[in-house]
C-alpha cells in the first residue's frame, strides 16, 4: 500500500537502535528519554513506550510497506534555529534532507512514501516565525520557522516529485504555526494528516498515543 517508506522526523519518530548511527534518540528499551535521564527521579508508567513495535511508525510500515531510513533525530527542529537560539543548520529537517539528497541517497533508493513529522520542537524552543515567503529563500531565511517549512516542502515537490509526501502536523503547535503548515500544504498540494486526540506523557506521545497516531495516518490515507 506504502511501497518504500522515508521518515524525516524528531523525538516523536525515533528508537534507540532503528535510526542512523549517531543521531540521537528520544525512545529507547530502557525507557523515554525523561526515564533515562532521570533515573532516581522519574517514574516509569505502564503506558510508556518500550519496544520499537509500540511506536507509530514501525507497525505502520511493518504491515503497509517496507521502511528503507527512518532520518529522525530527537530535538531538532525544521528550521535551522534550535533551542536556545543554537544553529541547528549541520542537523536540522533541511540539513539532513540536503545532506541525502547530495550523497545520492534517493537515487540509489526508490522511495514511494515519505512521512515528514516534523514542527513540534520549532514550536516549542521558540525559534523565530519569520516572513511568509515562499520562493527565493535566503540562507538567512532558513534560521525561521515560516520560510524554512515553505523551502522544506518546495524541496520535496521539486527534487522528489514522484515521491507522495504526507505531513504530519502534531498537536499542541502553536496556532500561528499549526495554521501556516496546513496553509503551504494545501497551496503546494501535499497532504496535510492533522492530528487530534493524542495521548501524551512529557510531551511525548504515551503507548496508547502512538497507536493513535498510526490509525490517524491510516485512516486519512484509506479516505483518500
Amino acid at each position: 500500500m506504502l511501497g518504500n517508506i522515508f521518515i524525516l522526523g524528531d523525538s516523536y519518530s525515533t528508537f534507540k537502535g532503528h535510526i542512523p548511527e549517531g543521531f540521537s534518540s528520544y525512545y529507547s528499551e530502557n525507557g523515554p528519554w525523561y526515564l533515562v535521564a532521570h533515573p532516581n527521579e522519574a517514574q516509569p508508567s505502564e503506558r510508556d513506550v518500550r519496544t520499537v513495535e509500540q511506536t507509530w511508525w514501525y507497525p505502520l510500515a511493518k504491515e503497509h510497506g517496507k521502511l528503507i531510513l527512518n532520518c529522525s533525530w530527537s530535538g531538532t527542529t525544521i528550521c535551522n534555529t534550535g533551542y536556545d537560539g543554537c544553529d541547528n543548520s549541520k542537523v536540522s529537517f533541511i540539513a539532513r534532507l540536503e545532506k541525502l539528497l547530495d550523497e545520492g541517497f534517493f537515487k540509489e533508493n526508490k522511495i514511494d512514501t515519505l512521512f515528514l513529522f516534523g514542527g513540534t520542537n520549532d514550536s516549542w524552543s521558540n525559534a523565530p516565525l519569520g516572513e511568509k515567503i515562499h520562493t527565493g529563500h535566503t540562507k538567512e531565511d532558513l534560521y525561521c520557522v515560516f520560510p524554512a517549512f515553505s523551502y522544506l516542502i518546495n524541496l520535496l515537490k521539486t527534487r522528489l516529485p514522484e515521491v507522495k509526501v504526507y505531513c504530519i502536523i502534531n498537536t499542541w503547535l502553536k496556532p500561528e504555526i499549526d495554521e501556516y503548515y496546513r496553509s503551504v500544504c494545501e497551496d503546494q498540494g501535499v497532504d496535510a494528516i492533522v492530528l487530534h486526540d493524542v495521548e501524551k506523557i512529557c510531551g511525548h506521545p504515551s503507548i496508547d498515543g502512538m497507536r493513535a497516531i498510526k490509525e490517524q495516518i491510516l485512516e486519512f490515507i484509506n479516505n483518500k
